[in-house]
């Protein structure tokens, strides 16, 4: 085993930043203001910030030592399944971050930003021919946000058919989390499915469960257990029978992209996460881009504007009566859309093909290797991820959890972990295509040492990590009292 970054040597107690200091030291000189004073109302006067009195070199080394035992991408494996937290290549980070585009003003007249909007429009039909899809928008501006749309468009097409309206949506207990809040924000009641044995959907189910009242079916394919859902041509069809539509959630296309075609599948409405499959850091809460992807059918019900070229001009174009309306301001989350566009031009057809070619072949590789040692609760052939358990582990009193701790002290990141809900301990990993052979075996092989762990010495477990500044938390009580300073 390894340690993990920034564990090695003498590690000595640090205090918070509001422990830090002494009265009158500053950190920055202020020039003095030019403005007049103005009287404030006593009701809009309160106490001072209970800031520290620190100088500069104490505030950079607070945060530059906190920085330096973070985890990232760029420091190790992030096997977290179901994200999709892939290296992401620094070119794209590089394109995106030329002043061309960062210094464009996003409120210029579109005769001053061609080249913003040509990018905008050509990312739009590299996302349609990618998806197989027929339209796109840019706007959403992050995945639940495409989902978001998605509803919305479901809403506005069943409206401009008439008739009595759906109040119901089909939801997979293998969908991602967001999905039934989504379709609830949008007034629609989610109609649980529940998974098959084989851990994918039933059809049957759907055909019972499909009926005039239902607006459509919300399904994540490969699903949330890394498993392809085979039957989804045969389930479109019963939902289009019945008048319905088919969202597909595409937080996955990293296992499918240059592979499947969405639209021969059935999917009307496909949101994307361009911060997980193309190529934008993805994890601290943004930004992300979740464009959201059509059939001809449903390109009028679009956020707007979108971008539109003549063959000699491109423009923003607002002028849609049945457009579900504006989702973000300006371009979108440009930065995030840029790096999409620099990943699909430097890999080009082949290579996005090669990338979920080898992010399946990973997660298979994982899955064989370790299926022998962690409970395998479907033992079939898996997308990007593989879903095991603790159910082997639990005859030691051994958890989940306490195998994701250990696993911090061997230098990784832990996988996802009790999601998805269908699996009891589940444990969701998800190698992604940028991990090497060598880096696999690794990561194999401290999995497997922490399964004879969990054998030979279970309170080793019980009581991981011990190589960090904090040790295990009352995951519970932090969530219910956060300390919020530090």
């Amino acid at each position: 085993m390894r340690n993990g970054p920034g564990n090695s040597g003498l590690i000595m107690d640090e205090p918070l930043l509001w422990e830090k200091g002494k009265k009158g030291r500053n950190g920055m000189s202020i020039s003095a203001s030019d403005v007049p004073e103005a009287p404030i109302a006593d009701e809009l006067c309160g106490e001072g910030p209970d800031f520290p009195d620190l100088s500069e070199v104490e505030v950079v080394r607070h945060y530059t030592r906190l920085s330096q035992w973070n985890f990232g991408v760029d420091t190790g494996m992030y096997p977290l399944g179901s994200c999709t937290m892939k290296y992401n290549p620094k070119i794209n980070e590089k394109h995106a971050a030329a002043e061309v585009f960062t210094a464009a003003h996003p409120m210029l007249d579109d005769e001053y930003c061609q080249g913003t909007l040509r990018i905008i429009y050509e990312l739009q039909n590299y996302l349609a021919e990618i998806t197989g899809l027929d339209a796109v928008s840019v706007q959403p501006a992050a995945g639940a946000h495409g989902e978001m749309a998605g509803m919305l468009i479901f809403e506005a097409y069943h409206q401009s058919k008439g008739g009595k309206k759906r109040t119901k949506i089909l939801m997979p207990d293998t969908a991602h989390g967001t999905n039934p809040a989504s379709a609830a924000l949008c007034g629609y009641k989610p109609v649980p499915i529940k998974t098959g044995t084989r851990g994918i959907l039933k059809v049957d189910e759907i055909r019972e469960l499909m009926d005039e009242e239902t607006a459509g079916i919300m399904i994540t394919n490969p699903n949330t257990l890394g498993l392809f859902e085979e039957n989804i041509r045969e389930i479109a069809d019963i939902v289009h029978g019945k008048g319905g539509l088919v969202y597909g959630d595409g937080a996955n296309m990293n296992a499918i992209m240059g592979i499947v075609d969405l639209k021969r599948c059935g999917v009307d409405v496909l949101h994307l996460n361009l911060h997980k499959t193309f190529s934008t850091p993805h994890g601290g809460g943004g930004p992300g881009a979740g464009p959201v992807c059509v059939v001809k059918e449903l390109e009028k019900f679009l956020p707007t504007p979108r971008v539109e070229f003549d063959g000699s001009v491109y423009r923003t174009e607002g002028d849609r009566p049945d457009s579900i309306g504006r989702m973000h301001g300006f371009h979108g989350n440009y930065g995030v859309l840029i790096r999409a566009f620099s990943y699909i031009l430097t890999m080009g057809a082949e290579y996005l093909k090669k990338a979920s070619q080898y992010a399946v072949l990973n997660a298979s590789y994982v899955k064989v290797k370790l299926k022998d040692y962690l409970h395998l609760p479907f033992d079939r052939p898996c997308m990007h991820e593989a879903v095991f358990s603790d159910k082997k582990q639990q005859e030691h009193k051994v958890s989940t959890l306490d195998m994701a701790k250990r696993l911090m002290d061997c230098g990784y990141h832990p996988p996802t972990i009790y999601f998805p809900l269908v699996v009891s301990g589940a444990i969701m990993i998800e190698p992604t295509e940028t991990e090497s052979l060598e880096e696999l075996d690794v990561f194999i092989d401290v999995f497997r040492q922490i399964a004879a762990e969990a054998e030979s010495d279970p309170e080793l477990l019980h009581s991981s990590p011990h190589r960090f500044k904090v040790k295990r938390l009352d995951e519970t009580q932090a969530a219910r009292n956060p300390c919020l300073r530090g």
